[in-house]
């Protein structure tokens, strides 16, 4: 039998194997979610706002967060 940890995503309780990475953990929240993280378009933070790469292993009680990630640049008109 396979052990699960509980861990959090966006404030959501997931069971994952105990194995699982962090991007595990984001798709058991939301497929849609883990998609977005793997193109760069969200990025997965831990409870304190710092990044977490996807294959981080989740420890029973994680708290992840996704961020929009967002294109640096000048104000209109400038270069970035």
């Amino acid at each position: 039998m396979t052990r699960t940890v509980s861990a959090f995503v966006n404030a959501h309780r997931v069971e994952v194997p105990e194995t699982a990475s962090a991007i595990d953990a984001v798709r058991a929240w939301s497929e849609s979610a883990a998609e977005s993280v793997e193109a760069g378009q969200s990025q997965l933070t831990d409870s304190r706002g710092l990044p977490v790469d996807g294959a981080t292993r989740v420890t029973a009680g994680a708290i992840f967060r996704l961020t929009p990630v967002r294109e640096r640049g000048g104000a209109a008109g400038s270069p970035p």
